[in-house]
C-alpha cells in the first residue's frame, strides 16, 4: 500500500509540472526523448530562484569562496587525467530477448526484470558523450561533454587563487550543466543524461581536513533547512569502504526520503590532494601552495560539495506537496518557501467593475519592479486563489469594494489562507519583510 501511495504521489507531481508549466518532456511533439527535460514558465523561475539561494549563500554572504563559470568542453586531456575516461563506468547487463539495458546493481539474479529473458554477463559502460570538436571527425578530434563541472575548478585552480587574493582555507563554486551517458535514468528528474550541477571545491590545508569536512556537512544540512525542507525527510549517510571512491579519504551523502526511498542529493566528500596532484603531474604546472606564515608548501587537500539543481527542485516540490480538504472542497497547495517560490504574489480585482482592475493593474505596476507577479481577474475570487495555491504563490493581493474607500486591500496567505487589510503603499515593504525577513 505504501509503494503505491509514493508511486500515486509521484504521478500526481508529474502530471501538476505539466499541466502548470513546470516541466515537460524534451521534445515532445516528436515523441519525446528519454530522459530529457525542458522546464516551463514556472520551473525555470523555481529552479533559478534555487540557484540564486545557492550562489548567495556560497559566494555573496561569504569572503571565502569565489565563483567561477568553466566550459563544458575541455581538453579531452583533463579525463584522462582525472580517471575519466578510464575508470568513469558502470557495470551493465543486457537482456538477450527484450533488449534492455540494466545497471548490474539494480538486477537480482540472471532473468530480466522486464520480460524474464536470459541477461548477459556484466560489462563495463562508459558514462561519457564523446563529440568532435572542428571539421574533421577522428580520434584527435575528440573531446567530451563534461560529466562533472568539478575538474573545471581544478584546473582553474591558480587562476582563480591568484588575482582574488584568496589563500587556503577558500572555495570556488560552479553551477553549470553536466552530462552522463546513464544505462537507466529514471524517477522524473531524480536521474537524467543532461543535468545541473551546483558545486562547491574548499582548499585547505591537509592537517584540518578532518575540521573542514564537519563544518562543511552542518553548513550543507543547514541549507536545505533554509529551503523549508522537512528535517525528518534527510538524513546524513556515511560512505563505507566498499562504497568509498578510491581517492576519497571520507564521504557523505545528504540524503532525502523520496518516495521511492532514501537517495542522496548532495556530496560532501575528502577528496584528499588526489586532483591538484594529479593535473600537476600531467600538465607539468605546480599546483601546490607556499604559505608564507608557516613557511610550508603543500597541495591542498579538497572539501567537495556537491548537490544537483534538478534533484534539488525535486525535493522542493515532493517536499512542498500537500492535498487537503478545505470546507468541502479539495485543494491542492504547493507549500514552498517564499524566497524560492516562481510567483511571489497574486493580484486580483474582486469583480471586473467599479474600477477594480484598473486600481489591480496599478498594484502590479507597483509590485512587478521587485517581484515576480501575477494578474488573473478570471473567475470566481475562490477559484483564482486555488489556482495559486497549486503552484505555491505564498501570496494573494485582492481588490474590493474597500479599496475604493481606503486604498487598502485584503492580503491572503497561501499555507493559513489567513486574511489581513492592508495599504497599498505598504505592499512592498510588506512582501519584502514575508518574504525575505528584511
Amino acid at each position: 500500500m505504501a509503494n503505491k501511495k509514493s508511486q500515486d504521489l509521484m504521478d500526481k507531481l508529474v502530471s501538476l509540472c505539466k499541466r502548470r508549466g513546470f516541466i515537460f518532456q524534451s521534445s515532445e511533439i516528436y515523441g519525446g526523448i528519454n530522459s530529457c527535460w525542458d522546464y516551463g514558465p514556472l520551473g525555470v523561475e523555481l529552479k533559478n530562484n534555487i540557484k540564486q539561494c545557492w550562489w548567495k549563500s556560497m559566494t555573496q554572504l561569504r569572503d571565502d569562496i569565489e565563483g567561477l563559470d568553466a566550459s563544458i568542453l575541455m581538453h579531452p586531456q583533463v579525463w584522462v587525467t582525472s580517471g575519466h575516461v578510464a575508470s568513469f563506468a558502470d557495470p551493465m547487463v543486457d537482456c538477450k530477448n527484450c533488449k534492455m539495458r540494466f545497471r548490474a546493481e539494480e538486477v537480482q539474479g540472471t532473468k530480466c526484470p522486464n520480460c524474464g529473458g536470459e541477461l548477459t554477463e556484466a560489462r563495463q559502460f562508459n558514462l561519457m558523450f564523446k563529440t568532435h570538436m572542428g571539421p574533421v571527425e577522428d580520434d584527435a578530434s575528440m573531446v567530451y561533454l563534461r560529466p562533472e563541472t568539478a575538474q573545471g575548478i581544478y584546473v582553474n585552480f591558480l587562476n582563480v587563487l591568484s588575482p582574488s587574493r584568496q589563500k587556503p582555507p577558500f572555495g570556488i563554486a560552479q553551477i553549470g550543466k553536466a552530462f552522463r551517458n546513464e544505462i537507466s535514468p529514471g524517477n522524473f528528474i531524480f536521474r537524467s543524461r543532461e543535468f545541473e550541477q551546483m558545486e562547491m571545491q574548499f582548499f585547505i590545508n591537509p592537517k584540518e581536513d578532518d575540521k573542514w569536512i564537519e563544518y562543511w556537512k552542518e553548513e550543507r544540512m543547514k541549507w536545505y533547512h533554509s529551503l523549508g525542507i522537512k528535517k525528518e525527510n534527510l538524513r546524513f549517510h556515511q560512505h563505507d569502504k566498499k562504497e568509498l571512491a578510491f581517492y576519497a579519504k571520507m564521504a557523505f551523502d545528504i540524503e532525502y526520503n523520496f518516495p521511492f526511498g532514501w537517495k542522496e542529493i548532495e556530496g560532501i566528500h575528502n577528496r584528499t590532494d588526489y586532483d591538484l596532484s594529479r593535473h600537476t603531474q600531467a600538465s607539468g604546472k605546480d599546483l601546490s601552495y607556499y604559505d608564507d606564515q608557516t613557511k610550508e608548501r603543500f597541495i591542498p587537500y579538497i572539501i567537495e560539495t556537491s548537490a544537483g539543481v534538478d534533484r534539488s527542485l525535486l525535493v522542493c516540490l515532493l517536499d512542498a506537496y500537500h492535498e487537503e480538504v478545505v470546507k468541502d472542497e479539495e485543494r491542492t497547495v504547493l507549500r514552498l518557501d517564499p524566497k524560492i517560490a516562481p510567483i511571489k504574489a497574486g493580484v486580483y480585482p474582486l469583480v471586473k467593475r467599479d474600477n477594480m482592475p484598473e486600481i489591480a493593474k496599478k498594484i502590479e505596476d507597483i509590485l512587478r519592479p521587485h517581484f515576480k507577479v501575477f494578474y488573473d481577474e478570471g473567475g470566481a475570487i475562490g477559484r483564482r486563489y486555488r489556482r495559486q495555491d497549486e503552484v505555491g504563490t505564498p501570496f494573494g493581493i485582492t481588490v474590493d469594494s474597500q479599496t475604493l474607500q481606503d486604498q487598502t486591500v485584503t492580503l491572503r496567505e497561501r499555507d493559513s489562507m489567513e486574511q489581513v487589510r492592508v495599504k497599498i503603499d505598504d505592499l512592498v515593504s510588506i512582501l519584502n519583510k514575508k518574504i525575505w525577513g528584511s
